[in-house]
């Protein structure tokens, strides 16, 4: 029987569709500044700032890269079109130009945008995200929860993407953990996901399975408020992939936990199944080399690539 901790609230995409709505009354304001120090002699980066609801200021790195016919010397950017990388955040206070882990070079061929949300260092004036402490930072109400806000921001960093005229429209890939297929799905313009999901999946479920951190954050403001159980698990049940899923039109790559975890492969399938742009549904490997070559091999393909951007210690 499905308890109402995990069932789909009933004005699900209203509730996003009225978020989408007062972002959209919002202009961006985009104000852009280049960063010599983290351009290159094939890439010119650049620091954007943008208007998301409440409102607040975000912050985002963009990447172009320089015309590959230009003198190597010159810092004009190539006029591309070129596929489109866009990493939302993971769990914590910092978000990278490029990933850790994630090769620089894949900035001479695609165009990269790293968002930084609200409370993330470059964009925590007026608000400084705790950790721990986000995760259940407004949980009690969904129009107060910080991921309402936090998705809006995600949403606004990919129409600022779009604004661009170095970026292909027909290849445009969401990267990263449960926002990246959450982004995807209010975003339609999104053509390609990899996502790892590790926190909004059957939130509460997942929480009572686990000590480890973040989720282990639910599980201590329960016992300090056991009084507003009902009232956090409706918040999250707005922000569960399974309810997003149906409207991802991307092309998605999936990445499971191990056998045994939490979500491993099998809690993962109906996921899967559900993302009508098709989905593929890969077992993590515990290596960060073995999944990072799939996910590049992966989207290569997808963005009809001839090599993936693999760092020199992934590449075989």
């Amino acid at each position: 029987m499905t308890t109402p901790s995990s069932a789909m609230p009933s004005d699900f995409n209203a509730y996003w569709q009225q978020t989408l709505q007062e972002l959209a009354r919002l202009p961006a304001a985009p104000e852009v500044a280049e960063l010599p120090l983290r351009s290159t002699d094939f890439a010119t980066a650049y620091g954007v700032r943008l208007t998301s609801i409440g409102p607040y200021r975000i912050f985002g790195y963009l990447s172009i890269p320089k015309d590959a016919d230009a003198d190597a010397d010159t810092d004009a950017a190539g006029a591309g079109p070129f596929p489109a990388r866009y990493y939302l955040p993971r769990y914590g206070s910092v978000a990278d130009l490029v990933p850790q882990g994630q090769a620089n070079g894949q900035r001479r061929q695609h165009v990269t945008f790293a968002v930084c949300v609200r409370g993330q260092r470059l964009a925590d004036q007026p608000y400084a995200a705790a950790f721990p402490g986000l995760l259940t930072d407004g949980i009690d109400d969904p129009q107060s929860y910080i991921y309402r806000g936090i998705l809006a921001d995600c949403r606004r960093g990919l129409e600022y993407l779009l604004t661009r005229p170095e970026v292909d429209p027909t290849r445009i890939a969401a990267i990263g953990p449960d926002l990246a297929l959450a982004t995807a799905a209010l975003s339609p313009e999104i053509t390609h996901a990899v996502c790892t999901p590790a926190i909004f999946c059957n939130t509460p479920e997942l929480a009572a399975r686990t000590t480890a951190y973040p989720l282990e954050e639910i599980n201590d403001y329960l016992r300090q408020h056991p009084e507003r159980q009902d009232a956090a698990h409706r918040t999250l049940s707005y922000f569960d992939l399974r309810w997003f899923a149906p409207q991802v039109a991307a092309s998605t790559l999936l990445i499971a936990g191990a056998d045994g975890a939490p979500l491993d492969a099998a809690a993962l399938e109906p996921l899967a199944q559900s993302i009508p742009g098709g989905c593929e549904l890969h077992k993590s490997e515990h290596s960060g080399f073995k999944d990072g070559v799939h996910s590049e091999q992966w989207l290569t393909r997808q963005f009809g690539l001839p090599e993936p951007s693999l760092p020199p210690h992934w590449q075989q």
